[in-house]
């Protein structure tokens, strides 16, 4: 495995060893941990990468997972999936709302620009959905990057700045191309 280290921050995800394993499978040293896990142990871990991985809860709700906002600052990249990304949304200023219609199956995904995190793959694929709550409005400074029948800001980012969200899975089986 190479040298470089990634760090996948636990926020409730039944799919967090999963994502971890998709990471390890790319031949990148990835550690889990809980997603409290204080700036100053995050910094000594020296990570190359971050991942924020998804949960069941809302993040508007009492007591809901999140993680220490020096993260953000931290200069490299971060990637937040599923709930991870509407986290990611809130920490910038961005709206997460209930979503009108829950989705849970497939979805076709369909990109709509140039994005370093979509480059290499096609215009439009199937991508897995599970959520109930979305982001409705992004942080000022992200951008749309693909967007999916019912949910408008399926991917999201400000590349310059190294922060990605995804509202699907990419590492279930379920997403084409989620490697």
């Amino acid at each position: 495995m190479a040298h470089e280290r990634v760090l996948v921050l636990d926020l409730g995800s039944q799919y967090t060893q999963l994502i971890a394993r998709r990471i390890r499978e790319e031949r990148v040293y990835c550690e889990v941990h809980p997603c409290g896990l204080p700036i100053e142990r995050i910094r000594a871990l020296d990570p190359r990468a971050v991942v924020l991985s998804g949960g069941p809860g809302s993040v508007y709700a009492d007591r809901a997972p999140t993680v220490d906002p020096g993260v953000f600052e931290l200069g490299i990249p971060v990637l937040g999936i599923c709930y991870g990304q509407q986290l990611l949304a809130r920490a910038f200023g961005g709206e997460v709302v209930s979503s009108a219609v829950r989705e849970f199956g497939h979805a076709e995904l369909v990109r709509t620009g140039d994005s370093p995190l979509l480059e290499g793959l096609p215009a439009q694929f199937r991508v897995w959905m599970s959520h109930g709550d979305r982001v409705a409005r992004m942080p000022p400074g992200f951008r749309t990057m693909a967007t999916t029948a019912d949910c408008p800001l399926a991917v999201m980012g400000a590349p310059e700045r190294g922060l990605y969200g995804l509202q699907f899975h990419p590492e279930v089986t379920h997403t084409d191309n989620g490697a």
